[in-house]
């Protein structure tokens, strides 16, 4: 499965040939600067700052016994990425289901949002909610608790 490592996987190599670049041209400097931004963009766009994702059905039997918020996401999701970072420690807690990854968790997300994989979507009971504020996701796990 590569489709989710194409963003970091450009964005590590674009950093390495500006770098490159860079030293060649005499400011390793500037190259040294440079480089990590790129390495911290390709890290933050990369599947490994979520959770472990499960499959959809998995998630959501899982979700069934703990009460626990379902979270359909894909990697380089900029709005995935912020509920993510928001979410904090809690995030561990969540049930996460890449749609890049698992054909059922797409089409959940799209029969929830009129044909469209529009994400981050969190089911909570059976009912979906797109792109939610990241408090209402905080209530919704304090109250499965």
């Amino acid at each position: 499965m590569m489709r989710p490592w194409i963003l970091p996987l450009l964005l590590v190599l674009c950093g390495s040939f500006v770098a490159v670049g860079l030293v060649r041209s005499g400011s390793p400097g500037t190259a040294a600067g440079l480089l990590p931004v790129f390495l911290a963009l390709a890290g933050v766009n990369s599947p490994l700052i979520f959770p472990r994702s499960v499959g959809a059905a998995e998630a959501q039997r899982r979700s069934a016994v703990d009460g626990r918020p379902v979270i359909y996401w894909r990697p380089g999701c900029k709005y995935c990425i912020r509920l993510r970072v928001r979410l904090g420690r809690s995030a561990h807690r969540l049930h996460w289901v890449d749609i890049w990854r698992d054909p059922a968790g797409a089409a959940a997300v799209r029969a929830a949002n009129d044909g469209n994989e529009t994400v981050p979507t969190v089911v909570v009971a059976g009912r979906p909610r797109t792109n939610p504020d990241v408090e209402w996701v905080r209530q919704q796990l304090s109250r499965s608790m």
